[in-house]
């Protein structure tokens, strides 16, 4: 089920901390794969949120790979990446890093910019 409590005090705008805390769910296995989140409407109400706001957050979180979304059936959570998944790609940018003269601490902010600028 989804438990979500927003914090209006906090200077993070509605709609991350929404993506968050759907996101951490899923990472912990209490959204599970297959899981329908609600409408947008739906969520928006309940929470007491704009359309707009849940409909970003769904955007994000879509394309971030944690929820699909169906068309007319909804929006669900996406099955996990496997670790290996990760793994594998990792390996494709250090031997990419490498081949391009890129150093590891070069690589490294690479990959700090950008997971925070996604």
């Amino acid at each position: 089920m989804l438990d979500i409590v927003m914090d209006p005090s906090t200077p993070e705008p509605p709609f991350e901390q929404l993506r968050g805390h759907i996101a951490a769910q899923a990472a912990s296995g209490e959204l599970a794969a297959g899981t329908r989140l609600p409408t947008v409407r739906g969520l928006a109400t309940k929470l007491n949120l704009a359309v707009n706001t849940v409909a970003r957050a769904y955007r994000e979180l879509e394309a971030d790979g944690v929820v699909v979304t169906e068309g007319r059936r909804g929006t669900f959570i996406a099955a996990p990446v496997a670790p290996a998944d990760v793994a594998a790609a990792a390996a494709v940018l250090a031997a990419t890093a490498r081949r391009s003269g890129v150093s590891l601490a070069q690589a490294q902010r690479l990959v700090t910019d950008a997971w925070t600028s996604t």
